[in-house]
């Protein structure tokens, strides 16, 4: 029987939901570290869990394992220990190596976690990769805009996704965001060319170095255009055939990108632009499952459970490569207005016009505060066998569905 430890701090939906594939995986025993009360779980998950541990801070290496040793003591020396957010990846791999864990070592998780690291590694192998800078100083920040012009992108080394990125189109928004967010050596800032195309992401895994599997989406526009302008409606399309030529650029530069970070097991998540002469730029790549539903649209396209398959994989180094018989995509719905969720209108159309296609959603409630992220206050997922009804029925969907906040 494997030990596995799983590393939850928070009871959030999708946490819930990866820990109870994980707690349902034959052939394991599941210890459990969290900063929740144990007793908020429900009780079919708490039933297939071993043991809990609950600690004041899921981050702190020291004590992530000292709980994990507790666990051991209980149920036996942990094989594996994981958890599926991004801030617990360095912290998880620092636990393995300090226990004898197989797993993403230290360096290999700094190299994903610190994105300014990370871009440097990928420049220095060759591969494809928006101009960069970490930036300490007002002065630092004059040279990178003279050798790379404005737009620019602002981003901590350490985000994840488009949170706490800004775009500056000129001197004077430069200056401002220097004076509200001052830089240091201490505190650098990511400074990024502005990448003008196409953005998408390359979901994948790899076992032993080898790639097993991926999986290519597009974003309709890019996230950071859905932060800049609320009025917009995020659409996410995964297109059924992701084996065609356009996508082979992607796909020698990803894995190539993989290898050179120094990942050997595991499940990533790549945001890539192509730009309008074709070629392609990576973002930025992170060692864990994708957000904003993207690990439920990739199990909708294959018509498998990619969260039992993440737990498999991190568990057992197994992930069998499924076929991709559907095209799936999210629209993403967002308050237009300001307050709280007032309204919904148009759902008698939606169900009307685009019923049978609709294989998920999740509507907000009236009184229900707005998000003020690009996921916005609720989702719908369409799912078909071709790509151009999926296209066409989130094209429809924006338009029909209003979230009026007030």
């Amino acid at each position: 029987m494997r030990k596995i430890v799983f590393v939850a701090p928070y009871f959030l939906p999708t946490t819930l939901r990866f820990l109870e594939e994980a707690a349902g995986l034959t052939g394991a025993h599941l210890g459990l570290v969290t900063q929740e009360d144990p007793r908020k779980l429900p009780d079919r998950l708490r039933s297939k869990i071993g043991s809990v541990v609950s600690v004041e801070n899921c981050l702190d290496p020291g004590t992530l394992e000292g709980a994990t040793r507790t666990i051991g003591e209980e149920m036996g020396k942990t094989d594996r220990i994981f958890g599926p957010l991004e801030e617990l990846q360095v912290p998880l791999a620092e636990v393995r190596e300090s226990l004898g864990i197989t797993g993403m070592d230290r360096e290999t998780a700094r190299n994903f976690r610190d994105k300014a690291r990370m871009k440097t590694i990928l420049s220095d192998a060759g591969l494809p990769c928006a101009g960069h800078g970490l930036v300490g100083s007002a002065n630092e920040a004059g040279r990178f805009v003279a050798e790379f012009g404005f737009p620019i992108v602002v981003k901590p080394p350490a985000g994840s996704g488009a949170r706490s990125t800004f775009r500056i189109e000129n001197e004077s928004s430069l200056q401002d965001y220097l004076q509200t967010h001052p830089p240091s050596p201490g505190s650098p800032t990511l400074f990024e060319e502005f990448v003008v195309g196409e953005e998408h992401s390359f979901d994948s895994i790899l076992i032993g170095g080898r790639p097993i599997w991926y999986s290519v989406s597009r974003y309709y526009p890019t996230p950071l255009e859905v932060l800049e302008n609320p009025w917009i409606q995020w659409v996410v399309v995964l297109p059924r055939a992701v084996d065609q030529p356009k996508y082979e650029p992607i796909r020698a530069a990803a894995f190539d990108s993989l290898r050179a970070l120094g990942l050997v097991t595991g499940l990533t998540h790549m945001e890539w632009f192509r730009r309008p002469d074709g070629s392609v730029a990576i973002s930025e790549v992170a060692a864990r499952p994708p957000g904003a539903q993207f690990t439920t649209l990739i199990s909708y396209a294959h018509d498998i459970n990619l969260y039992r398959g993440w737990a498999e994989l991190m568990a057992f180094d197994r992930f069998d490569r499924p076929a991709r018989p559907y095209a799936c995509g999210a629209a993403f719905l967002r308050g237009q207005g300001q307050g709280r969720v007032k309204a919904i209108r148009g759902l008698d159309r939606v169900k009307s016009e685009l019923g049978p296609l609709v294989v998920e959603a999740k509507l907000p409630k009236e009184g229900q505060s707005a998000s003020g992220t690009y996921e916005g206050e609720g989702y719908v997922i369409i799912r078909h066998p071709e790509t151009a009804v999926v296209e066409e029925a989130l094209k429809k969907l924006v338009t029909m569905i209003r979230i009026e906040l007030g």
